[in-house]
């Protein structure tokens, strides 16, 4: 029990990210075909595990204090502890408008948290903490989607500057990092194979923005077009590739695969909640019923 709990990593919070994905998800499939409404049920089931993880965790941070310190100096692992603010934030949207108390106290604690997370990773790039090119990964773009996130959750309940800081955060870092990581796919030595799955992060940015900037200005112009079509596009580029990527041996990383699939599809919704354009919609579908096979896989070789 002691080996396992050493080595519980701080990358198991990725599964937290996907399942709160999948009820976000399942809710705007809910409101567009005659199914079942589970998708409470998912975000209370999430909101269980995240507070089981949690739990662990903080028993290994008193247990060996070392590992902790370990993985958040490690130039990969940290990147993974924004997930513990970022799945507040998903749980935040997952209960905005059944309960609304818990979803604005989820936020409240999640993106103070997740701020914190923001200026120490970047921090430590900066000061070139055990950072090299190699290093360089779509990991890096965890911090970023997190401060996108706020926005659709905070614009309910505080006010609309709040959403705008984060945002202007989450999307000036996006296009940096992004040319940054594009210079070390094309110039460099290829990702490692257990960081392979974490290319579909690249989706998350720019459909989660899209959400984000729909959420504060109400419309879909054509800043919001470019970045939801820049995520079909990516996803696109992924699925184009889906043969190499059944090869890759499974690791916590194939997590990865959900919580940007899951993105995608409410952003998809939302694209034809506003032009009743039925591609956006059976786009939406298909990629529904992918992810909930996804989900059901991983959560299979998981255990």
């Amino acid at each position: 029990m002691e080996s396992r709990l050493k080595h519980f990593t701080i990358s198991f919070f990725a599964i937290i990210l996907g399942l709160s994905g999948l009820a976000i998800a399942t809710h705007r499939v809910e409101l567009h075909f005659n199914i079942p409404h589970v998708s409470q049920w998912i975000g209370f089931s999430t909101l269980l595990i995240y507070s089981i993880f949690f739990i662990i965790y903080f028993i290994k941070l008193i247990k060996y204090p070392k590992e902790v310190a370990a993985e958040l100096k490690h130039p990969i692992k940290m990147n993974f502890f924004p997930t513990l603010s970022i799945s507040l934030i998903l749980l935040s949207i997952v209960f905005l408008k059944s309960y609304v108390d818990l979803s604005k106290y989820l936020l409240l604690v999640g993106m103070i948290v997740h701020l914190f997370f923001t200026i120490f990773i970047m921090s430590a790039w900066i000061k070139h903490q055990h950072i090299e090119i190699k290093h360089k990964n779509p990991a890096w773009f965890i911090p970023v989607v997190g401060n996108m996130l706020v926005p659709i959750p905070a614009m309910t309940h505080f006010h609309e500057d709040v959403s705008w800081f984060f945002f202007s955060i989450g999307i000036i870092l996006w296009i940096v990092l992004y040319t940054i990581f594009i210079s070390r796919a094309i110039f460099h030595k290829p990702l490692p194979e257990k960081l392979m799955p974490t290319f579909f992060i690249l989706i998350a940015p720019p459909a989660i923005g899209f959400l984000a900037y729909f959420k504060m200005t109400g419309e879909i112009d054509g800043f919001a077009k470019v970045l939801y079509f820049f995520a079909v596009f990516t996803a696109i580029q992924l699925f184009y590739n889906a043969r190499h990527f059944s090869k890759i041996k499974f690791f916590l990383s194939w997590w990865a695969y959900s919580f940007p699939i899951s993105a995608l599809i409410t952003a998809s919704f939302v694209m034809y909640e506003n032009n009743n354009f039925l591609l956006y919609k059976y786009f939406a579908a298909v990629l529904f019923l992918f992810l909930i096979g996804l989900i059901i896989y991983l959560k299979f070789l998981t255990f």
